[in-house]
């Protein structure tokens, strides 16, 4: 049987092997398709036949021997090199094949392939003919491209600082003096990159994109802003009263990867240098097949980062459990009790739109979820179209978040979470991922800027079950410290008056000789108001002072309320208007 050996060339060409005739002698081959036995010029200059076939006399194997030839020879299945030619020449060249094997990095090119009609069969999605203009490519000043949107039949382009627009498979025409870059009649697949104006891009965060209707949103971490483009092009968002956080927050999310310890403590199975590991499942999901590892005794304090990676990672029960399987690089690992898991990761920006209640959500994520979930690992904001600005923070730290028909889902870890679900008892307003969190909002009374004041009161319309976490006056100026010398400046010496916590409706029900009394919120007309009680620290000079006095005096006041712990926990609070009594001060 015939091997078919392919070439680079349009030539081809046929190896073949010779036939040994059963029971002949030495040199009785069968040339199979041949209608003569070749010959060849002997070292004498003599035409012999070949004998090709391995066998030397008395019929014993000799493939090594050249006086007997070898059973392959070489037969040309086109007629291109010319009747006993010496060489064969290359013929024309149906397709070439770039065999330049280097990486060539275009992360600022967009490159497509034939096309697919699915009720033909025709597929030519793995064909890139480089004879063609397949190749559009982006201003490589504007950094890589990271994510593509296509909008009705337009292309969107975000690159890490610009954003553009092309035309996908439509005709153009220019006049004036930049002359015409498409005409009509010839459209190309896609078109002119058509930049928006400002220079504004989406950074290394493509995650953050999001959009609605016709609106996207999405960050630009190297220029500390949140961005919006619709009908009149880019918008700033984060300007509307937020620009001072975004531009700090955002410079806490770096780009560049940095390893993660996530500790893991017993071996629940292993043999040898194969060991495996069930943990939880926030782990798993931050665990990637091929992370490193590092092994330490608690008791004796050795460690070790051996040449292991892990091998395999399978889910036992969804949301709560996984295997992971390493083979560890390391004599005797189970001498070592403890196990830290190295994964790399970088900051995100995370980005969806809440269609229920039509805001869109940014994530701000120093660290990935399973390494914190603390407070200052994160910051979750959201943005309305409504008011033109940022309504809320929340409290919860998603990997992901999109909605699907009139519904609001996050995503944590292997579980999925709805937003907003109405059960019958209503227990679930403020809880995300099974934690119930306080709502709360803060604010400044500032009547009269330029007078000074002293605030005795403060009352609220809404819900049971606010408190008044701090009721604050501005700071006063720094005065220097007398005893260095030179005079230096601190906080230490700068004051403002502070009150007590003002409890809520219920916390603050207190009783004394059978009588019951309040020490926070009084309710009186459906209306909630309460005494401000000062709790300002001593300040040099003063005789009376703490709560010893009552309300406190400034400018302005700084006010948080937030509700409590204990009133109807994940029920509806609500907070319609918030009020305060002041006079003016005698000096």
């Amino acid at each position: 049987m015939a091997y078919e050996l392919e070439v680079d060339y349009y030539n081809s060409f046929w190896l073949k092997k010779v036939e040994r005739t059963a029971g002949s002698g030495t040199g009785a081959n069968n040339w199979p398709g041949l209608p003569w036995d070749p010959t060849y010029l002997n070292s004498s200059g003599v035409s012999v036949t070949y004998p090709a076939f391995p066998f030397g006399t008395g019929g014993t194997v000799s493939n090594n021997d050249a006086a007997v030839g070898y059973p392959w020879y070489v037969e040309e299945a086109r007629i291109k090199g010319g009747f006993n030619n010496d060489i064969v020449s290359l013929g024309v060249k149906a397709y070439t094949v770039d065999e330049n094997v280097d990486l060539i990095d275009r992360s600022n090119s967009l490159i497509f392939s034939g096309v697919f009609n699915d009720r033909t069969g025709y597929n030519e999605t793995n064909v890139f003919s480089v004879g063609e203009a397949i190749v559009r490519d982006a201003d490589p000043i504007n950094g890589s491209i990271q994510r593509l949107y296509t909008q009705d039949t337009n292309l969107i382009v975000f690159q890490e600082n610009k954003v553009s627009n092309a035309l996908l498979s439509k005709s153009t025409v220019y006049s004036g003096e930049q002359g015409a870059e498409e005409m009509l009649g010839t459209p190309r697949t896609i078109g002119q990159l058509v930049p928006y104006l400002g220079e504004y891009g989406i950074s290394e965060n493509p995650e953050s994109f999001a959009q609605f209707g016709y609106r996207k949103y999405f960050a630009d971490r190297n220029r500390s802003a949140i961005l919006r483009l619709s009908r009149d092009g880019i918008t700033e968002i984060s300007a509307y009263g937020m620009r001072d956080y975004f531009r700090d927050y955002l410079a806490l999310v770096s780009s560049d990867f940095t390893n993660f310890l996530v500790e893991k403590v017993g071996i629940s199975s292993g043999a040898g240098k194969v060991l495996t590991f069930v943990v939880n499942s926030a782990t798993c999901c931050d665990i990637e097949i091929g992370s490193s590892m590092q092994f330490e005794n608690t008791s004796t304090g050795a460690a070790v980062t051996p040449s292991s990676i892990v091998t395999d990672v399978a889910v036992n029960v969804p949301g709560v459990s996984c295997t992971i399987t390493v083979s560890v690089g390391i004599d005797n690992p189970g001498q070592y009790d403890k196990v830290y898991f190295i994964t790399q990761r970088r900051g995100k920006i995370i980005g969806g739109f809440d269609v229920h209640n039509q805001n869109y959500v940014v994530s701000m994520q120093q660290s990935p979820r399973s390494v914190s979930t603390s407070d200052d690992s994160y910051s979750t904001s959201a943005f309305d179209e409504a008011i033109n600005g940022w309504i809320s923070f929340y409290d919860y730290k998603p990997i992901f978040v999109d909605s699907l028909k009139n519904k609001y889902y996050s995503f944590v870890d292997t579980n999925i979470y709805e937003h907003y679900y109405q059960n019958p008892t209503q227990t679930n307003v403020g809880v995300f991922y099974g934690v119930s969190n306080e709502a709360s909002i803060s604010f400044i009374f500032n009547p009269n800027p330029s007078i000074v004041k002293n605030f005795s009161t403060v009352a609220y319309e809404g819900s049971n079950g606010w408190e008044v976490d701090y009721f604050r006056s501005d700071y006063e100026g720094i005065d220097p410290d007398v005893s260095s010398s030179p005079f230096t400046y601190n906080d230490n010496n700068e004051y403002r008056d502070t009150t007590s916590i003002v409890r809520s409706y219920d916390e603050g029900l207190y009783t004394q000789n059978g009588v019951s009394l309040r020490a926070g919120f009084s309710r009186k007309e459906n209306r909630y108001v309460a005494n401000l009680v000062s709790s300002s620290p001593v300040r040099p000079g003063e005789i009376i002072f703490g709560n010893q006095m009552s309300g406190i005096k400034g400018y302005i006041a700084n006010v948080k309320f937030s509700t409590d712990g204990s009133t109807d926990v994940g029920g509806i609070k609500e907070l319609f208007a918030v009020s305060t009594r002041f006079v003016t001060s005698s000096y």
